[in-house]
């Protein structure tokens, strides 16, 4: 007897399933660019630890960019980004 799921292909999968794994795979690209981003306009005063670290950890799944958001950025200092024109 075989307990291991069956993997299936895109064509198999639900409607509501493939809506969710594009989903979440958009959020994932999105956190991860925001992230990117930020660290490359924000001052190296600004962030905690090396803007190089930062930018190989905003690769990780998820984790990376939302460790950057709540604890790479310093907090109290006045962030001046200018959006590039």
């Amino acid at each position: 007897m075989n307990s291991m799921p069956k993997n299936k292909k895109w064509s198999e999968l639900s409607t509501a399933t493939r809506v969710r794994i594009i989903l979440f795979g958009l959020i994932q690209v999105s956190l991860m660019i925001a992230a990117l981003v930020d660290i490359r306009k924000r001052p190296a005063e600004q962030i905690k630890g090396s803007k190089k670290m930062w930018t190989a950890l905003a690769f990780v799944n998820w984790i990376g960019p939302i460790a950057y958001f709540v604890i790479g950025r310093k907090r109290g200092v006045a962030a001046d980004i200018a959006v590039s024109e």
